[in-house]
């Protein structure tokens, strides 16, 4: 039985930051010429304007609450469970209103028909969890059933996404919603580290949620049927990306030769997925990729031999949002749903993550969202 994906919601918090301002305010942090060095270098090359972020301790003039500063203007790194008090407060809210987004917009779609929330997420805990709110505060059944997908990393929104259209296999009635929330800035690390100077150059919080269902689309509305996923592991890896619970926050690995390593093994890898899934590279004619830096998409991009335009929602969204973990390739998703000018793809989805897992996404992109292009469709019919 197929099943698509219908509506892609999306969010961020309210605090706006330029890639610049924040670049200068981790220099003042920092201890020693060559520090600051490395993160004007690291910052300058992200292909990052702008991130979001649930704190607004970094706005001129605003009184700190987690980042506070000594009197030497030294940073005082707040402690794993602060950092947490303040991901369950605001997960709550920011779940509550893509959740709310997802629904109100998603077309044939009502609250009453959500059988099944998947909630996704790697930087905070919390029981009763964000799942549990968005039932209470929309008003959604109680029975609905949740599940919790934690601690996965950037590729997260492939299980839950697969494990969403496992149970419309099983149930043909079941209207999944799927929310992926990440606050990663919560976990900021001040230190002479390459790996957190890079990790904090990159980061950035957000959510998305995806309505999945085996509904048909209405009226031939743009949406992606999901033909098939699967997983792989890239070997050798494991030590490059690693992700750990610390004393001051979630302690992040995050090598400097991920995007050498991806481009390296991704042409091998998808030649294989893809295979399985009775295609091929040459028939994919959109590609998604999880932007999780500048050089992984260059990488990628290289190996793959795609079109200099091939990339572009992703860069986009790197660009205007960087890189909020598990939400950021629904965020992808969106924006090329959003500016469809073809009423039918073939699209090639992936994301990486700590090990280094690979997980892909074969899918369909059915529907169009350009007056012009529907306006022919419509015209051929009659």
């Amino acid at each position: 039985m197929s099943s698509y994906i219908h509506h892609i919601a999306t969010a961020t918090p309210p605090y706006t930051y330029s890639q610049a301002y924040t670049r200068d305010r981790l220099k003042e942090w920092a201890q020693d010429t060559k520090t600051k060095r490395l993160i004007n270098a690291i910052y300058n090359r992200s292909g990052i304007e702008t991130r979001h972020s649930v704190t607004g301790d970094f706005v001129a003039g605003a009184e700190a609450s987690l980042y506070r500063s000594d009197v030497d203007g030294r940073l005082i790194p707040p402690g794993t469970s602060e950092r947490n008090r303040v991901y369950t407060h605001c997960a709550k809210e920011l779940s509550v209103e893509v959740a709310r987004r997802a629904i109100a917009d998603a077309p044939g779609f009502t609250k009453e028909d959500i059988t099944h929330i998947i909630y996704t997420s790697c930087t905070g805990f919390a029981n009763p969890g964000p799942d549990y709110h968005v039932i209470r505060e929309l008003g959604l059944r109680e029975n609905v059933q949740r599940y919790t997908l934690g601690f996965m990393g950037c590729y997260a929104a492939f299980p839950a996404l697969r494990m969403a259209s496992q149970f419309c296999d099983a149930n043909p009635q079941a209207v999944v919603l799927v929310i992926c929330l990440e606050l990663c800035t919560l976990h900021m690390q001040i230190n002479d580290q390459p790996d957190s100077i890079l990790a904090n150059s990159l980061f950035a919080d957000g959510a998305a949620a995806a309505i999945v269902s085996a509904r048909e689309p209405l009226d031939k509305k743009p949406a992606y049927l999901l033909r098939g996923f699967e997983s792989a592991l890239v070997p050798s890896s494991e030590s490059e990306m690693a992700w750990e619970i610390g004393n001051e926050g979630f302690n992040i690995v995050l090598s400097s030769y991920v995007p050498d390593i991806i481009g390296g093994n991704i042409k091998q890898l998808l030649r294989g997925i893809l295979s399985r899934q009775g295609s091929s590279l040459d028939q994919m004619d959109e590609w998604a990729v999880h932007p999780g830096g500048r050089s992984i998409l260059d990488k990628v991009q290289e190996s793959l031999a795609l079109k200099p335009d091939a990339l572009e929602a992703s860069r986009t969204i790197l660009r205007d949002y960087g890189n909020m973990s598990s939400a950021t390739i629904l965020f992808v998703l969106k924006e090329m749903l959003d500016s469809a000018d073809t009423d039918h793809a073939t699209m090639c989805a992936m994301a990486f993550g700590p090990g280094l897992t690979v997980e892909t996404a074969l899918l369909e992109r059915i529907g169009c969202t350009a007056p012009a292009v529907q306006e022919r469709s419509e015209n051929l019919k009659v």
